[in-house]
């Protein structure tokens, strides 16, 4: 799933797509263009409520799928581990 950042900027992306100013958008949704910048910037942490209107105003959904985790590469390790020189 991505971060709040990763989802602000596709939000912009789509917004921009559909020909919408932030204020257009905030007139569509009913939610504050002060509020729609902080979501586009990766800083709201408001209400879920208000992210999926802003998304479905854009054509965008949530997606939510199992956790990936990523492995330290060897060499990696090794750094972790190692007694330093």
């Amino acid at each position: 799933m991505a971060n709040r950042v990763e989802i602000g900027k596709k939000v912009s992306v789509s917004r921009k797509a559909l020909g919408y100013t932030q204020q257009k958008l905030s007139e569509i949704t009913s939610i504050n263009k002060t509020t729609i910048s902080e979501i586009e910037n990766g800083r709201f942490t408001g209400s879920f409520d208000i992210f999926e209107r802003l998304l479905d105003a854009v054509d965008l959904q949530f997606d939510v799928s199992q956790k990936k985790y990523s492995l330290p590469d060897w060499d990696e390790i090794e750094n972790i581990f190692s007694e330093g020189e």
